[in-house]
């Protein structure tokens, strides 16, 4: 059943905002597309059109990457000290700080996600994440190396290096968490000194848009951030290829981030970061705290309607408590409760997109007709919003699609294994290593299952913990480098070697 799909209203603030044009951020200024084409945001909780965008397309990200190149090599922004350009970033944070609810409500209804889960999680993680980075702006250091040059004898050298910005970035965001992936990109970018050209999801341009009035407000000079609106086969296509483009960062599917690597590998060999699928394992050992490991791969699955590149989408339980397991997880999917993001009852939103929708609703259909069964859900309920039931499968093989490939949504399968070996074989057995999780009573088991599984983060007694200093990021086809922590301000720079020869 869906909650009532007539929810309260947003705010005065929020409203005038999704009533504005929407348009192009570039050079500082906010112009149509070059086309004068536009595009349209639907609301996926009734599919009601939401606002109308500009559509950038190659035209439009060449003026942006131009703007960036400016602000790069000779405007304002290379004068600043590290310590200016920090406090710049802290200023955008404490303006995010004073919209959280037009922030939350801006993500509720353009991604369809619950508010009050905006309101906790994404809007102040992304402000935490800003302060984070701010202040690494100062803490960029270079190291010095004595050096010995054997075919110089009795010479003498000073050797330094330098940590320099990569330079002009183009970043490419996803719908899942448009305001945090924001944040996340934008925040090392920005610290470490580079300028960016920022394209969104076409499906929830609008936190993004907000967040470039704010930019404004908080005194960025021109061409610093640019952001443009459009659809990934122009705009995200033609900036990843771009061969002014010094860094593309992007999140989003395997399957696109190998196309993002061929058009950066045809240009000019601009770096990359990919932050992209998973089919994280979520285990629970036989002498784990059962009710709150229920709890717990019910919270790894549900979360942000499946929709995270991190979910717990295979559940792996020792056969001696599988069915126990199985019941509890399918009961805490029985509370869910279906509604369009501003209700204040909804704990669950709807997909993204019709297409989405349908995406996850493929990987039911076909998991039942490879032999796999729904504890509970596995259907669409009927609504005019993009609903998707939380579902529990059982009875699933290794070789099916449910178990193999990314679903992206509240669609968890319970897999049962009878020794350690078998489990970590099979959680190993994916060509992606996102993520995953261990729960256990026993720490040095944790710590043992932590070292054998090919992931980027394992949590142990918990999942979907983040912190801006934590690193995050894939094995395997999840993707390059990493997101967060100072790892992430590594890959905004590159190291320059001096040498002064002193006698």
């Amino acid at each position: 059943m869906i909650l009532s799909t007539t929810a309260p209203s947003a705010r005065r603030e929020t409203q005038a905002f999704i009533d504005q044009p929407h348009q192009l951020l570039i050079d500082g200024q906010w112009i149509p597309a070059a086309s004068g084409k536009t595009f349209d945001v639907f609301n996926p909780a009734d599919g009601s059109k939401l606002a109308s965008v500009a559509e950038g397309e190659k035209a439009d990200v060449d003026k942006a990457v131009a703007a960036a190149r400016r602000a790069f090599d000779s405007g304002p922004w290379p004068a600043m000290t590290p310590s200016q350009r920090g406090k710049l970033i802290w200023k955008l944070a404490d303006l995010m700080d004073r919209h959280i609810e037009e922030f939350a409500e801006i993500e509720s209804l353009d991604n369809g996600k619950p508010k009050a889960v905006a309101a906790a999680a994404d809007v102040p993680l992304a402000i935490d994440l800003f302060r984070y980075m701010a202040g690494w702006a100062t803490k960029i250091e270079g190291t010095t190396i004595p050096i010995s040059v054997p075919y110089l004898d009795g010479a003498e050298f000073h050797s330094y290096t330098l940590r320099e910005p990569v330079g002009v970035v183009g970043q490419i965001i996803p719908w899942n968490f448009p305001l945090l992936m924001a944040a996340w990109k934008l925040g090392p970018a920005l610290a470490t000194g580079c300028t960016v050209v920022l394209k969104v999801a076409e499906e929830t341009p609008l936190s993004a848009l907000r967040l470039g009035h704010l930019i404004q407000e908080a005194g960025f000079p021109p061409g610093v951030v640019n952001i443009v609106t459009g659809f990934g086969e122009t705009a995200g296509a033609a900036l990843s290829a771009h061969p002014d483009v010094d860094k593309i960062a992007f999140t989003g599917s395997t399957e696109v981030g190998k196309l993002i690597v061929k058009g950066a590998g045809e240009t000019n060999l601009k770096k990359v970061t990919l932050e992209l699928g998973g089919k994280s394992p979520n285990i629970i050992l036989p002498d784990a705290d059962l009710p709150a490991a229920i709890a717990g791969a019910a919270n790894a699955i549900f979360f942000n309607h499946g929709q995270c590149c991190c979910a717990g989408s295979r559940l792996f339980v020792h056969r001696s408590q599988f069915d126990q397991v199985v019941d509890g997880v399918a009961t805490e999917a029985a509370k869910i409760k279906l509604g369009p993001g501003m209700h204040p009852d909804t704990t669950m939103g709807p997909m993204v997109s019709k297409i989405q929708q349908d995406r996850v609703c493929g990987y039911l259909d076909a998991g039942a007709h490879e032999g796999a069964r729904a504890v509970i859900g596995g259907k669409r309920p009927e609504s005019e919003g993009y609903f998707v039931e939380p579902t529990v499968l059982i009875d699933t093989k290794s070789s099916m699609k449910v178990i193999q490939e990314e679903i992206f949504g509240p669609v968890v399968a319970a897999v049962p294994f009878d020794d350690v070996d078998q489990l970590v074989q099979a959680a190993n057995n994916s060509v992606y290593g996102l993520a995953a999780a261990v729960w256990t009573k026993d720490i040095s088991a944790g710590h043992r299952l932590a070292k054998r599984i090919k992931a980027g983060t394992v949590w142990v007694n918990c999942y979907n913990v983040f912190d801006a200093s934590l690193p995050f990021g894939g094995y395997k086809q999840s993707g390059w480098g990493r997101e967060m922590g100072y790892e992430a301000i590594n890959l905004y720079t590159q190291t320059k070697a001096v040498t002064l020869q002193l006698k």
